[in-house]
């Protein structure tokens, strides 16, 4: 019988392209007629006999990874994930840059949940991605549909660990995801929007020097990050800086002028959260402007922030103390006994909340009713 030779060019697994795969069939010999048969094959469970059994004969075989690509998509679809991953697994042995297994084991590893596996696979398959992407320039028009194909598995893997970012419950989990999104793209349009999520996780675990470093970081490259400026502001305001709990607090609301609602976020709820995020950055320059005795500002800061801690006494005493202080403050400049008195009943209600500040707002609350006479 005589043998004869056939170019076989396929798609496969693509997403916003098409990586081809070129290997010689040599349709008289059994491993040909086997290739030839799977890729002829309309039943996907018949399909996948003929493909492991190709795999279990001809495992050094060039179109092997090929093979185990087809049957990567296959337990895909079926959601074998263990089973995708070993194929993913055996196609890379044999062609270590096959991006479509690379992205492959990404996507199975997104199926399973499993926030390790996706932090790993986001990783491999964005060192594939970027290699096939620095291919030199090409006037082929499929190179350049494959360096493409790259550059989309590249973004896609950062938003790989985005999504399972914003899954994870567990703030070593989601420290770790954000941090290898961040190494692999610093500038990735994903980082700001878990900056907030990152920065609390952060804290949570007790890295609260890390969280205000990544804080002013975020801050320095989205000036509009206002989780990121309300954080370094608090920062600011904890280690005693208050020139900086100021800056990054007006900052901030600045950018809540500005900023877009997020996606998926109702008109309603997103007014809220507004509401939320400019009282917490008004408290935080009240309390700023009240210890650089900068009384006008401190005041009226205040008293827009004052709301946005209710619930909170601490927050709410601190505030209550510095609205005390500077209307206090503000009347005897200007021999104003109603604003003197305003500062007195600010006071009084400092005085009504156990914190560290109690016992001095009694003592200021004792001194100011007798400069003014009353009881």
């Amino acid at each position: 019988m005589r043998a004869y030779y056939l170019i076989l060019v396929l798609f496969v697994f693509s997403a916003s392209a098409q990586q081809r795969k070129h290997f010689t069939i040599n349709a008289g010999t059994p491993e040909g007629q086997l290739l030839q048969n799977i890729g002829q094959e309309p039943d996907e469970s018949k399909k996948l006999a003929l493909m492991q059994d190709f795999v279990s004969k001809y495992p050094k075989h060039e179109g092997v990874a090929w093979v185990y690509d087809q049957m990567q998509q296959v337990f895909v679809k079926q959601k074998e994930y263990d089973k995708a991953l070993d194929a993913g697994e055996k196609a890379l042995a044999a062609e270590p840059d096959d991006l479509d297994a690379a992205y492959g084991n990404l996507k199975s590893a997104e199926g399973k949940e499993d926030a390790e596996l996706v932090k790993a696979w986001s990783v491999r398959t964005s060192a594939i991605a970027r290699k096939v992407s620095a291919a030199p320039d090409s006037a082929n028009e499929e190179d350049k549909q494959r360096v493409e194909f790259a550059k989309g598995v590249d973004t896609y893997t950062e938003y790989a660990l985005y999504a399972a970012a914003l899954r994870a419950k567990d703030p070593g989990k989601i420290v770790d995801l954000v941090d290898a999104l961040e190494k692999s793209n610093a500038k990735s349009q994903y980082l700001p929007q878990l900056s907030g999520s990152y920065l609390n996780a952060l804290a949570q675990a007790g890295q609260t020097s890390k969280a205000c470093t990544a804080a002013e970081r975020f801050a320095a490259k989205d000036p509009k990050d206002v989780d990121a400026l309300l954080f370094a502001a608090d920062c600011g305001l904890r280690q005693n800086q208050t020139d900086k709990a100021v800056s990054y607090s007006g900052r901030a609301m600045a950018a809540l002028g500005s900023k877009p609602k997020p996606e998926g976020l109702s008109d309603e709820d997103w007014a809220g959260r507004k509401q939320a995020m400019l009282g917490r950055a008004s408290w935080i320059a009240g309390v700023g402007y009240g210890i650089q005795q900068k009384y006008g500002p401190a005041n009226k800061a205040l008293r827009v922030g004052l709301p946005s801690v209710k619930g909170n006494d601490q927050l709410t005493a601190t505030a209550l103390f510095y609205l005390g202080l500077s209307n206090y403050q503000l009347g005897k400049t200007l021999t104003n006994k109603p604003q003197m008195r305003e500062g007195l009943r600010f006071f009084e209600q400092c005085a009504a909340i156990k914190s560290p500040l109690q016992e001095q707002a009694e003592k200021n609350v004792r001194a100011i009713r007798g400069e003014l006479g009353v009881r």
